[in-house]
């Protein structure tokens, strides 16, 4: 990979990090309790709480997530970095800055799915 390209997924991956840092936040205010009375406008607390099974998902995936860009963003500069870690073949700069935290081509990647 090229320094210049190097330099453009850095800044994807800082760019990424402050979104899924917002995301993580923005969760983790869903996901407080409910209290026994409470409906949330229409929805009964039946529905609200289903609903906070999903934030809670999202969380976990947002969190995942995050511990990958940080990967990514300590290991930008390495001479493997954007080699697949499976085969070794390199990741297309698109998929890089499309998914900045991945560490697979497209081919393991679906072999892994």
């Amino acid at each position: 990979m090229e320094s210049g390209d190097r330099e453009k997924v850095e800044l994807k991956i800082i760019s990424e990090i402050e979104k899924t840092k917002k995301d993580v936040e923005a969760l983790s205010e869903l996901i407080k309790p409910i209290p026994p009375d409470n409906a949330v406008g229409r929805l009964s607390r039946m529905e609200a709480i289903g609903t906070k099974g999903i934030n809670e998902a999202a969380l976990g995936n947002a969190r995942v997530k995050m511990g990958k860009l940080k990967w990514a963003l300590s290991h930008v500069h390495d001479p493997e970095f954007g080699l697949c870690m499976e085969c070794g073949d390199s990741i297309p700069i698109g998929r890089i800055l499309l998914m900045p935290e991945t560490a697979f081509c497209v081919m393991c990647a679906e072999e892994k799915g």
